[in-house]
């Protein structure tokens, strides 16, 4: 059973892309490619017990295991050698990012405090969107008792969007709360 956001995709957003940009081809419509969600653990240089608890919680938002990412320079100063664990990744792709999404635009974003849209200055040039969470917290998955720290995460949200303004219509139609244009 595809997701709600899927259908949503094929039934309306599709045709409004078609009619707003007039596409000849419907391979032209942008189309989401993947989410990636990165959380770095700055303590897990001292403590390598808090990586475990940040894999164990990406997991638990995601429905995926993250990837462990290494560090790629040595640098003296965060006493922080090459190769060593500094965080976690996940790629989602499908039916796990369509769930993702939709969980993201409906439930997470308005739990947010003081919310008014996600800027519209975050495309990156080539139609990907990026953002940041401040706590993981906000994810109804998460139990607050069980949580030793808030950490932050990134979310890039991938499209095959050509530009900044085709991502912003298809993102803002998908159920993304971007903040209103200026007039």
């Amino acid at each position: 059973m595809p997701s709600r956001l899927k259908e949503r995709y094929q039934t309306e957003v599709r045709k409004h892309l078609i009619d707003r940009f007039g596409y000849t081809n419907v391979m032209q419509v942008p189309r989401l490619e993947k989410v990636v969600l990165n959380m770095s653990v700055g303590d897990a240089v001292g403590n390598p017990k808090s990586l475990e608890a940040a894999v164990g919680e990406l997991t638990t938002i995601s429905g995926q295991k993250p990837v462990v990412t290494k560090a790629k320079k040595s640098i003296a100063a965060f006493k922080l050698r090459e190769g060593m664990s500094i965080g976690c990744k996940v790629t989602l792709r499908g039916e796990r990012m369509y769930a993702f999404l939709d969980k993201l635009f409906n439930i997470v974003l308005p739990r947010l405090r003081d919310f008014r849209g996600l800027s519209r200055k975050s495309f990156d040039g080539r139609g990907n969107y990026n953002m940041g969470l401040r706590e993981q917290l906000v994810f109804p998955e998460i139990n607050y008792d069980k949580v030793d720290k808030a950490r932050g995460m990134d979310i890039v949200i991938v499209t095959t969007a050509k530009n900044d303004e085709e991502a912003a219509e298809f993102l803002s139609e998908m159920g993304l709360p971007l903040q209103k244009e200026k007039a």
